[in-house]
């Protein structure tokens, strides 16, 4: 019998259930994947909450690697025996197995270990798309990244820098703010000690941002607005302090006719080709040096519920893995 995380009803971490689970054997277009590392991710706290509603009984976790136990009909992309990971799709990466259509896995290639794809895939994917895709960035723009010393900041941001772009990040603490700094950031701003939005604009000469990108939400979103010049972008991409406030669209108008987008990894990988695609290029950046999987925390899988009291209460730093 395999074990795994369940959730019955919406809450805090109390509500995260250490269960027995049958894995059935894997059906055409399948494949049963033994999970040897499990990926931490806000959005897990927020499906456990409630913030982001999933029928229950339910699963949680969005990323995971492991080894392939068995194969269903029709794949050919899969042996027995090959090591893969995933991210994004229904939740239920919190098992010690788990049954996953092959066309949302991909084959981790040498110098890629489990625990750093785990630690990596959804927060590089992200990484990947909001570089790649939703703002392209090239050499010479000017960011501001907000957790800029978090699990998708530790990848965006040495990435980002890689790719010729100043990158603007802020922090909570000074421990924090020196990890931004180390990761690549020009300027790293202690948002508990300082006003981002002065020390943006002192750093840009008053000009602004060309992009924010905001996985904050209530705490960040309307003085991020604040910090772009004129046909610059905000990216939402998380909320980690509470869903931002309403906008009215005549704000952008006011504020420099600015963009703004809600971006989801499951828009942006939706075809199989992207995903290869955006994990060539993340597995790339890792394998050469540019993006360092760090795994900053490991906690056992049933022990889960106090990983996530640890991720809410911001007291981890860099990326967070699961051990089943």
């Amino acid at each position: 019998m395999s074990k795994a995380i369940r959730i019955a009803r919406h809450g805090g971490p109390e509500v995260l259930e250490w269960v027995d689970a049958d894995v059935s054997a894997p059906g055409p277009g399948e494949v049963l994947l033994r999970q040897t590392a499990v990926g931490l991710n806000f959005i897990d706290t927020y499906q456990r909450s409630g913030l982001y509603p999933v029928p229950l009984p339910s699963g949680l976790g969005q990323e995971a690697a492991g080894v392939v136990a068995a194969v269903g009909a029709d794949v050919a992309d899969f042996r027995i025996g090959d090591r893969a990971a995933y991210a994004g799709g229904p939740p239920g990466a919190y098992a010690e197995q788990r049954v996953i259509p092959a066309a949302r896995l991909v084959k981790l290639p040498r110098g890629v270990a489990d625990e750093q794809a785990a630690a990596v895939m959804l927060k590089g994917l992200t990484a990947w798309y909001l570089l790649r895709k939703t703002f392209p960035v090239k050499r010479g723009d000017v960011l501001l990244v907000h957790a800029a010393a978090g699990g998708v900041g530790s990848v965006l941001v040495p990435w980002a820098a890689h790719l010729g772009a100043t990158v603007i990040g802020t922090a909570g603490g000074p421990d924090k703010v020196r990890r931004a700094r180390a990761l690549g950031c020009a300027h790293a701003i202690d948002y508990r000690a300082e006003d981002f939005v002065a020390e943006v604009q002192r750093h840009t000469d008053g000009r602004g941002v060309d992009v924010v990108y905001d996985s904050v939400g209530a705490d960040t979103f309307m003085k991020s607005l604040d910090c772009l010049r004129p046909l610059g972008m905000m990216v939402s991409y998380g909320n980690a302090s509470g869903r931002p406030p309403a906008l009215d669209p005549l704000v952008l108008s006011q504020k420099g006719s600015l963009f703004l987008t809600r971006p989801t990894l499951g828009h942006y990988a939706a075809r199989r080709e992207e995903l290869l695609n955006g994990a060539k290029a993340l597995f790339h950046v890792m394998r050469s040096g540019v993006v360092e999987a760090e795994v900053g925390q490991r906690y056992a899988l049933k022990d889960a519920a106090i990983a996530h009291r640890d991720l809410e209460n911001r007291k981890t730093v860099g990326a967070t893995v699961l051990l089943p």
